[in-house]
Parts: C-alpha cells; structure tokens; sequence
C-alpha cells in the first residue's frame, strides 16, 4: 500500500470512529504494535504489543470518559508509509463529570493495511487537570 492507499485507511477508520464504531480501529492494530505517548501524564509512555496498548493504556484511559469516546479528525497528511492525523475530541470525565476536550495529533506508521507504530501528542495540562495525576 502507497501514501494515498493509507491516507484512505486512516479515514476510513476515524469517520467509523465518529459514528461509536471501533472496530477497524482495532483491527488495523498490528500485534507488535508500538504507541508512544508523549508527555508526563499520567498516562505518558510507550507501550509496546497490542494487548499491553489496551491493558496498560486504552482501558485505563477509556475507563475514564463518559459514554462512548468522541474524536473528530480534521486532517489527514500521508506521505510514504506515514499519515497524520489531527483531531478534537469532546468527552466528559465519569469521576468529576468534568470535560475533556483534548487535540490531538496522531503520527501513524502503516505498512500493509496495518498500524505498526503510532505517536500521540496532545495537551498534557489538561489530561493532568481532566484525569490527575
């Protein structure tokens, strides 16, 4: 798969997203995935495999917010076996009810339908602020 072939993917995965639809998602994830969250939240670190992203990083995360996640992409970059994606969630804390609307950008290393690595910035403040320390 090419740049274009890739960017298409991503798309494809964050518009199923928006709609509360996950699945893609997770299977996109190759099994020796790599995420690393850049940071010193709480929640910072690399996390290498697919069950230590969803043990150590999604569960605890996604336990946190209210309802299904919310994340809207508004743009997609690829080019070779690289896309970014940046997007804007708006979500709500389940302890404190407080919101938690965070950007995010997304750096995507996809090789054969598959996310091998993924490198997420975001604003750190207000993950400290929405989920402590």
């Amino acid at each position: 798969m090419g740049a274009a072939e890739n960017k298409q993917l991503m798309q494809h995965i964050f518009a199923e997203l928006l709609k509360g639809n996950a699945e893609p998602y997770i299977a996109s994830l190759a099994d020796d995935i790599r995420w690393t969250l850049i940071g010193t939240t709480k929640f910072f670190g690399t996390f290498h495999g697919k069950q230590a992203v969803f043990k150590e990083l999604l569960e605890p995360v996604l336990s946190q917010i209210a309802g299904s996640p919310t994340m809207m992409a508004h743009r997609f970059i690829a080019e070779g076996d690289y896309v970014v994606v940046e997007c804007h969630g708006q979500n709500t804390t389940t302890t404190a009810g407080k919101a938690y609307n965070n950007t995010y950008c997304f750096v995507h290393r996809v090789t054969e339908g598959k996310v091998h690595e993924i490198t997420e910035y975001l604003d750190t403040e207000l993950v400290t602020a929405a989920f402590g320390r």
